[in-house]
């Protein structure tokens, strides 16, 4: 017992011209007396590797699951609680990190093939000569063609799906809003409501802080008002160069030309109130040119429809009034937003210093 027995068949060296048959696998005698084929085991190797994998995945699942809103929208801008702020916000946030997340991983391999070939490739201390040269190699050139075609076409498919659904406007939202830019700030009419916000005056405190420490240009900022879960169409004009209208929690921007009406729609599904700016270098106070975006229940945006009637907003600020739709000019703010670039100033070289 526990020796193995001889086996049934013996292995016959073939004659020039003869076939031979195969012998059978060889049997083993266990402790039981009887016989049994040897099965084979796998290699030590491939089960560390599967390990391996195994442990990676756990990693992976456990890192994303601790991962912050903030990381798990790609750092893209939105609230901190992860609400969405409009209906297109998850697309766009979702079409951002896939596309970063398929990036990674084919960065991640590129370059761990790359490192790999340095490495089991590399020139070995008594080599000699060159090693084998291969003109080319058909496989392996019609995968570095079609792999990178393959996924071009399929980011072109995602992007074109989700910018169809961006851009697409139902015949008939609940509101529309008229914004129109100007160097360097903004008038906001309300179409339906025929109502319009005050004119929008530049800032001359952008950047700064009152005593409190809160920001000092927040209440001085034209204030758009929108009603939450409404869709709302925006009608973007400029009066006089390129400006770009862009509410930086909406993850959208549109840009906006003298003489051309753009517009989009869209749903604000989350009150609060959101930063908006000029996303389009516009001149020399493009910095200046921020405005506040406020989403508020139907209540209190009827309320605040009807206090604009009370002051006397009716109507619509057009693109035909001149830029600022008061009448003074920007260089007559020169004790409440320092000196600025003139003639003297630059013949003295003091411009932009602060009294």
């Amino acid at each position: 017992m526990g020796m193995s027995r001889p086996h049934k068949y013996q292995l016959h060296v073939a004659e020039p011209g003869r076939a031979t048959a195969l012998a059978p696998e060889p049997e083993v005698e266990t402790t039981s007396g009887r016989s049994s084929s040897v099965i084979p085991q796998v290699p030590q190797r491939a089960q560390r590797g599967r390990r391996a994998a195994a442990a990676g995945l756990a990693l992976a699942t456990l890192f994303l699951a601790g991962c912050t809103q903030a990381q798990q929208r790609g750092f893209m801008p939105g609230r901190a609680d992860g609400q969405e702020v409009t209906n297109q916000t998850e697309r766009i946030t979702s079409l951002w990190v896939g596309s970063w997340t398929v990036l990674v991983l084919v960065g991640l391999m590129i370059w761990g093939l790359t490192i790999w070939c340095a490495v089991a490739y590399r020139r070995r201390k008594n080599d000699t000569g060159f090693p084998v040269q291969m003109r080319y190699h058909v496989p392996l050139e019609l995968m570095f063609t079609l792999v990178p075609v393959v996924m071009v076409l399929t980011f072109f498919y995602f992007t074109q799906r989700d910018t169809r659904e961006i851009e697409m406007h139902v015949a008939d939202p609940d509101y529309t809003v008229n914004v129109v830019a100007k160097q360097w700030s903004w008038d906001i009419n309300y179409v339906d409501q025929n109502v319009h916000e005050p004119a929008g005056i530049q800032s001359f405190a952008t950047g700064e802080v009152d005593a409190e420490g809160n920001d000092a240009a927040a209440d001085s900022l034209p204030t758009l008002y929108l009603p939450v879960d409404q869709t709302v169409e925006f009608r973007l004009d400029s009066r006089d160069v390129i400006h770009s209208f862009w509410v930086v929690d909406f993850l959208y921007k549109k840009d906006m030309f003298p003489g051309r009406t753009n517009s989009f729609q869209v749903t604000p599904t989350t009150e609060g109130t959101y930063a908006g700016k000029c996303a389009e270098l516009c001149g020399e106070y493009h910095s200046d040119m921020l405005f506040n975006v406020v989403v508020v229940s139907q209540e209190e945006f009827d309320a605040h429809m009807q206090e604009l009637r009370d002051q006397g907003n009716e109507g619509q600020l057009g693109v035909d009034l001149n830029r600022n739709q008061e009448e003074w000019s920007m260089r007559e703010k020169h004790d409440d937003a320092g000196p600025r670039y003139t003639e003297e100033t630059a013949s003295t070289g003091t411009e932009g210093e602060n009294e």
